[in-house]
């Protein structure tokens, strides 16, 4: 045994020597925080959750009062007259300086559109966490495609070195006359194979960790190690414990919810066109003929061209003006309820669809759950045929020795040996996989 696991090292110290003196390792944690910082996906998904939080601050604003600063100036082509060729015009020269208050007041009581945008942003964080779910589904499987890759070198590396003890044997017994040459090319003929059998499990090694490294980095680099925790069979919960974490905690359902809730204030906002509007406006500032607080020059007590000609020495420019406008909606030719109706039909639809994503994730959650347990089932015989294979090979050596088995015998040994010790690290993978999209599924992830 310790010179199979000498053996091993001398296969694998190419590859170790070809590391950076300092190598950065990544736990599984350690992988899905980072994905999660440099992952488009989110980054895209967080950005739609800003803009679903402005749209509901800019819903909550357009309720408060607003004040705003006109600006203008009206020049009309003089002909003689106060009022100039235009007759609409007050003047040949109009200076309208003013400062406007609007406030919609019915929008205090009507607070649909707020949380009708509230809503929206419940939605954009709920598909923000269904975006990290589908992240952590493909960093969970690009993880331990490395652990089950290296692995797999790990074993090609012991089946070479036990190819290698074999053909130390062989030919020592050649020597002594006690071997065929025949069992000498054999073990070599294995022994090649299996160093072309390192080599590809090098390269899968290499493309599993620029899979990887393509979603956890920045920018991509390949000097970094995973913790390789497949050893660590941690137990499965319950089929009941796990539907129940998934109506509380899966990211799906609670944007299915969300959608239903905004399109149920979508109705109400609908609705409100049904209703008439009341605004208040105030006006302050500057509507007149010169741009001053008062007039410096007699004028008109009307301000026009009458007769009599009453004058006033000056005319005050500067002050208010209130205003209240109900505006009450008569006909439309139906549009208001189309839209109503359209909104009814939305909230049905959303509903519907909390409906069908409820028993699609069940069903998933079901057949996760199975696919676990029978891979937790397997963990264990798969750990006894890969100690009986180990063992088979070492009795089997012995009785070459011994010269009661053929290198046929040997070779079949060895190959029934690393299909059981890869068939073991497979059903290690599979119990994580399946087990991490069980916890994807519940919301654990």
């Amino acid at each position: 045994m310790e010179l199979v696991r000498a053996l091993v090292f001398v296969a694998l110290l190419p590859s170790l020597a070809a590391l950076p003196a300092e190598t950065t390792v990544i736990s599984l944690s350690d992988a899905l925080a980072r994905a999660k910082q440099y992952g488009t996906q989110i980054q895209s998904a967080n950005i739609a959750v800003e803009i679903a939080k402005e749209d509901r601050l800019q819903a909550r604003a357009a309720a408060l009062p607003s004040i705003n600063g006109n600006n203008q100036f009206i020049y009309t082509e003089g002909n003689g007259t106060p009022s100039g060729v235009f007759v609409a015009n007050d003047g040949v020269h109009v200076y309208n300086e003013q400062l406007n208050a609007h406030e919609e007041l019915l929008a205090f009581i009507r607070r649909g559109e707020i949380r009708a945008a509230a809503a929206a942003e419940a939605v954009a964080r709920a598909k923000a966490d269904v975006a990290a779910r589908g992240l952590n589904a493909t960093v969970i499987q690009d993880y331990y495609a490395i652990a089950s890759a290296e692995r797999k070198l790990t074993n090609a590396a012991t089946t070479l070195a036990e190819a290698r003890h074999f053909l130390d044997i062989t030919q020592k017994q050649e020597r002594g006359g006690e071997a065929a040459r025949a069992d000498v090319i054999k073990a070599q003929l294995q022994v090649e194979q299996h160093q072309r059998d390192v080599q590809d499990a090098q390269l899968a090694v290499e493309k599993a960790k620029i899979a990887l490294a393509v979603l956890i980095f920045p920018a991509l680099r390949l000097d970094y190690e995973i913790v390789d925790d497949l050893s660590n069979v941690p137990a499965l919960a319950p089929l009941a414990e796990s539907n129940a974490q998934l109506v509380a905690n899966n990211p799906d359902v609670r944007a299915a919810q969300a959608t239903i809730t905004q399109a149920r204030l979508g109705v109400t906002v609908a609705r409100y066109a049904y209703l008439p509007s009341f605004a208040l406006d105030v006006w302050y500032g500057i509507d007149a003929n010169q741009f001053a607080a008062r007039t410096n020059y007699p004028t008109q007590e009307s301000g026009r061209s009458t007769l009599p000609n009453y004058q006033v020495p000056y005319r005050q420019n500067l002050g208010y003006v209130a205003q209240a406008t109900l505006n009450i909606p008569l006909w439309n030719w139906g549009s208001i309820h189309s839209k109503v109706k359209q909104a009814v039909l939305k909230e049905q639809q959303a509903k519907l669809d909390l409906a069908t994503t409820e028993k699609q994730l069940s069903s998933e959650v079901i057949s996760a759950h199975h696919e676990a347990e029978l891979a937790l089932s397997q963990v264990q015989s798969l750990a006894n045929s890969s100690q009986l294979s180990a063992e088979s090979l070492r009795l089997t050596l012995l009785r070459y020795q011994a010269g009661e088995a053929n290198a046929l015998e040997v070779v079949d040994a060895q190959t029934t040996a690393s299909q059981a010790r890869s068939a073991y690290d497979d059903g290690l993978v599979r119990y994580r996989t399946a087990l991490a999209n069980l916890q994807i599924l519940t919301g654990a992830f």
